[in-house]
């Protein structure tokens, strides 16, 4: 029977990048993973979609190329090119962290882990890990990565055809003539911006006063004002109360008391833990089905951790990776009786990203998170319509936001809605993380022509310096 220092439940980013890390640091180290690497992010997640993403706007730019003096652009789209596009985007990103594995030795079960069980002998392992009745090997350490799944209507399934998943819709190979996305999350906005583009006729149903509701409220007003005159219908405070299958696709009866119907509907209306593994010997504290952990990613069970979506804590590809490599650390740290490199996670601090067009990207406290926190805070804006890099590109939608601490001078939050936002993110994640205050952008070099200029001015206009803007 073999055993390991470490067992790694999953092998999403938060899974495969932990092992690798564990790897690096001499730590044996197996990951259970029943599909492939990668998990939803890269299998399907953020990587297609971001290639369909890439598709849909550059199709928008062709068609609107006669701005630019580019004239007489015609071109038809070909889905089935764009869906294979997409799948060998994947493939090649997948199968280069297979090869990672494989080349650093790292063993990969393709095996669902049903039943971890405490062992009586700390010699043997303190863990044990059956797929089944089969018992697979013995572990020191147990760091659970088993994700989410989409959430689905109670009263109208996923069949996969008409009613979809975000699994689903990336599975489909033909484009359908109209497209209704319940939910204006992240998701919900990345795909219809993706499918108007594309020319198919998308609505947005959404319960909440606001699309993205997460972000801040400004930008929140400003994306649905952008994905309006795209020609979507959001339609907001509005709920789904029933839906059935007809011979003209789905047809949903909101709130309101007016029904939509839709070739296909996409259910995008939030994601749950996924962990159905039996525990013997030990119970994990649980929060709304999410598994409780402290800021190491420790479970009740001091020898198990819990990363990524299973925790709650923040659904993005990069929270997971970051709590994985804060375990690895924890872990290599009590081994080897090192100091820890890392400290906590700041959640609050973790930049966000929506893929829409124009794209969006907040990090730190929304105006309405710092005024309820801080005694007195300052607020600067810049448009793109007035940098240059931005007029030259066509990009002039949007503004970079940024929230400044009034007592301390430090930033705190910034949200960016417009062309590049969330490359410009990180910006704002460096000058938030490292507490930087409105002076010491001051001293800081920012290149020209570059839209990163914006985020330059809007942090000066916190105290009325910016030079571009009234």
């Amino acid at each position: 029977m073999e055993h390991f220092k470490t067992a790694i439940i999953g092998g999403g980013p938060g899974g495969y990048e932990t092992a690798i890390r564990l790897n690096q640091l001499g730590i044996s180290t197996v990951c259970f993973e029943k599909e492939r690497l990668g998990g939803v992010c890269l299998n399907k997640g953020c990587i297609p979609t971001k290639a369909l993403v890439k598709v849909a706007d550059l199709y928008h730019e062709m068609r609107t190329a006669d701005e630019y003096g580019l004239e007489n652009f015609t071109s038809e789209i070909n889905y089935e090119k764009i869906y294979n596009r997409k799948n060998q985007v994947v493939e090649k990103l997948v199968s280069g962290i297979e090869f990672l594995f494989k080349k650093r030795q790292i063993p990969n079960y393709k095996k669902a882990v049903t039943k971890v069980s405490t062992t009586s002998s700390t010699e043997a392992g303190r863990y044990q890990l059956y797929s089944n009745d089969e018992l697979c090997c013995t572990a020191d350490h147990v760091i659970i990565a088993t994700g989410s799944a989409p959430k689905q209507l109670p009263f109208l399934p996923f069949d996969g055809k008409r009613v979809l998943s975000s699994d689903h819709i990336l599975a489909m190979s033909e484009l359908p003539k109209s497209l209704t996305i319940v939910g204006g999350g992240v998701i919900g906005c990345e795909f219809a911006c993706i499918y108007k583009q594309l020319g198919v006729d998308v609505n947005i149903v959404e319960f909440l006063p606001e699309i993205v509701p997460f972000e801040d409220e400004e930008i929140s007003k400003r994306l649905a004002m952008a994905l309006k005159k795209m020609g979507i219908k959001v339609l907001t405070q509005i709920g789904v109360e029933s839906g059935s299958l007809t011979d003209e696709g789905v047809e949903l009866r909101l709130s309101s008391g007016k029904s939509i119907v839709s070739e296909k509907i996409l259910v995008s209306v939030g994601r749950k833990p996924v962990f159905d593994i039996e525990t013997s010997g030990f119970e994990l504290k649980n929060n709304s089905s999410f598994i409780e952990v402290n800021e190491f990613c420790q479970t009740s069970e001091s020898g198990i951790f819990a990363i990524g979506d299973v925790t709650g804590k923040l659904m993005l590809a990069h929270t997971a990776s970051k709590q994985g490599l804060l375990v690895a650390d924890f872990i290599n740290s009590k081994i080897n009786n090192q100091k820890m490199h890392l400290h906590a996670i700041e959640y609050h601090n973790i930049p966000s990203c929506v893929f829409t067009n124009p794209e969006v990207a907040s990090c730190g406290l929304t105006e309405k998170q710092a005024k309820e926190k801080l005694a007195e805070i300052k607020v600067g804006r810049f448009p793109y319509a007035a940098n240059g890099k931005a007029l030259s590109s066509g990009a002039t939608y949007g503004f970079v936001k940024t929230i400044v601490n009034a007592e301390t001078d430090e930033i705190v939050g910034m949200h960016i809605i417009g062309y590049l936002a969330t490359e410009l993110i990180a910006q704002a994640s460096i000058l938030i993380s490292s507490r930087a205050k409105v002076t010491d952008v001051a001293n800081i070099i920012f290149a020209h022509p570059t839209i990163s200029e914006c985020v330059m001015e809007s942090v000066e206009d916190t105290h009325k310096m910016a030079i571009h803007t009234i």
